[in-house]
């Protein structure tokens, strides 16, 4: 995820009457079809990246390797687009047993780009006079006094879609690309996290403040990733539910759904279609376009409300979702953590896969192993969140070989517990540490103290690297049929962190001055670890011994 933009210091803006003076979508006449404009960057075979029009993107999905937006969260919206226009076009199985054999003999999605080149002209232009591809007209009233500019738009810019108390920053006029304000709007469809949103509810109604969240927020989405993006959308596609031509263009479309009005809190509505619940409206927003120096298309004003709330089922609708509990037992999607990393969860997946959970991970565990190494990967993305505040993509691809589930489910298992046991173990030699170090230490210095000998955050960032050679180990040299390929692997997994939260262990008593109770502290910590690493309740792998559980 890029790094958040510095806060612009607040400039001395245009008066109130410039800066709401607004100019008719009418008075320009401005086109932009991501049909047949580059709009997507893709990765071709030879590992160049080149942006792609929607329809490029069928037409030549074997040839090109994968999506490369600039997010991972722009990236995931982008496959749920073409997804959506999959099932548009009936370009998808029927079955669970056509599924199969479409992605044992690679089928081609070549009833897309048909599709796409019927579909009539006005409903696929972002900058419609009736129907703006993606957006809702209605907010056209309101752009004059509340549009911004398009820092609105980009979820790692907007904010809480205030930043500053006197909205200085949200006004900056950098406009965007055409290109990236599309991509923009698809990641706020889905993603985009509840608040309050920044317009005026006077004209509208009160409810067009009240954001929901999207309906990928607070949940980790899992996409099937194949060597080609032909064979990643095949890995994601099932057969569908409902009509087909139920693809949200636009907020005004005639024969879409029965939208929401603003005057009344929303009613959930259920998806009418696998087309529409992946192109799903979840913001109402609105661009202003102009045409740039060379006369390029480029979105310079903003407006974004209430959108589209869906009443979605576990099984039918969410296909990828990973059975997780909270802590009082409730069962929801697994969902992103801000203090645990989202390998450490992996088996998670796995498991999901075994337990023949639902659809995406039933088809999975359904198919034939074939060729050495991992063909398929299940890659995992989430937004965390502050309340309204979006802070970063989480993001994990872990490899799947049909047919090795368990064993890539008991690896990951207890690789996650060997890291997280050595983690226990360094905080408990860094609390050693700070007490003998600072026996009089205040209560609320404590804390301070103690992050001065603490190397877990060293430690776990360097764990995933090792973690993931693991699962690659175990598919590479391990067989279907093999009664243990993962036990080896563990103890050298293990024995790599443990000399790795050593020498972390290490770097940060050297903090400690050169006097005898600092050389107390360090040897009492680092006997400590020692004896953490020896006791019977340790992993096994971690004293070079092989696990039966």
């Amino acid at each position: 995820m890029p790094e958040a933009r510095a806060p612009v210091p607040a400039q001395r803006g245009p008066s109130s009457e410039q800066r709401f003076r607004w100019t008719p979508r009418s008075t320009e006449e401005l086109h932009w079809d991501p049909r047949y404009q580059p709009c997507i960057p893709a990765v071709a075979w030879d590992g160049s990246t080149a942006h792609h029009s929607l329809h490029a993107l069928f037409t030549q999905a074997e040839r090109l390797v994968s999506i490369n937006c600039a997010t991972p969260g722009e990236t995931v919206a982008v496959i749920e687009f073409l997804m959506a226009i999959c099932f548009a076009a009936e370009a998808c199985p029927s079955s669970d047993e056509e599924w199969r054999t479409w992605i044992a003999d690679p089928h081609a999605l070549d009833g897309a780009p048909g599709w796409l080149d019927d579909q009539p002209d006005d409903a696929w232009d972002l900058f419609g006079s009736e129907h703006p591809l993606g957006q809702n007209l209605g907010l056209e009233p309101e752009m004059g006094r509340s549009g911004t500019g398009t820092a609105q738009l980009v979820l790692e810019q907007v904010g809480d879609y205030h930043q500053h108390f006197d909205h200085h920053h949200l006004d900056r006029g950098d406009p965007l690309p055409a290109a990236e304000a599309f991509r923009a709007m698809l990641t706020q469809h889905v993603y985009a996290p509840y608040g309050r949103a920044r317009i005026s509810g006077e004209k509208l109604g009160a409810t067009v403040t009240n954001l929901a969240a999207g309906r990928l927020t607070g949940r980790i989405r899992v996409v099937a990733l194949g060597a080609t993006l032909g064979e990643t959308l095949r890995l994601n596609l099932y057969p569908p539910e409902g009509p087909g031509d139920c693809l949200n263009t636009s907020w005004t479309t005639p024969g879409s759904a029965e939208r929401r009005t603003f005057n009344k809190k929303a009613t959930p509505r259920v998806p009418r279609s696998s087309a529409d619940l992946h192109s799903a409206l979840g913001r109402s927003i609105l661009l202003r376009g102009r045409r740039g120096p060379d006369g390029d298309a480029l979105v310079d004003r903003v407006l974004i409300g209430a959108g589209e709330v869906l009443e979605l089922d576990l099984r039918r609708h969410l296909q990828d979702a990973v059975p997780s509990r909270t802590m009082n037992g409730q069962e929801k999607p697994l969902w992103p953590s801000p203090t645990r990393a989202l390998w450490q969860d992996a088996h998670a997946l796995y498991a999901a896969v075994v337990n023949r959970e639902n659809g995406l991970f039933t088809r999975l565990g359904s198919l034939a192993k074939r060729g050495v190494g991992a063909p398929y990967h299940m890659w995992a993305v989430g937004l965390l969140t502050n309340q309204a505040l979006p802070m970063a993509w989480t993001q994990g691809a872990y490899p799947y070989a049909p047919g090795m589930e368990r064993h890539l489910y008991h690896a990951s298992f207890r690789g996650s517990k060997i890291a997280e046991y050595i983690a226990g173990s360094l905080k408990s030699a860094a609390v050693l540490a700070m007490e003998t170090a600072h026996p009089a230490a205040h209560a609320a210095d404590k804390n301070h103290l103690l992050a001065r000998f603490d190397a877990r955050w060293l430690f776990w960032p360097d764990a995933a690297q090792p973690f993931y050679r693991l699962l690659d180990t175990v598919i590479r040299e391990g067989k279907v049929d093999d009664d243990d390929p993962v036990s080896a692997p563990l103890i050298e997994y293990a024995t790599i962190l443990v000399t790795s939260a050593r020498n972390h262990l290490t770097h940060r008593l050297d903090s400690l001055p050169p006097n005898s109770r600092s050389h107390h502290a360090r040897a009492r910590a680092e006997n400590r670890f020692e004896d953490e690493m020896a006791r019977a309740k340790a992993p096994a792998e971690i004293r070079g011994e092989i696990a039966h559980d």
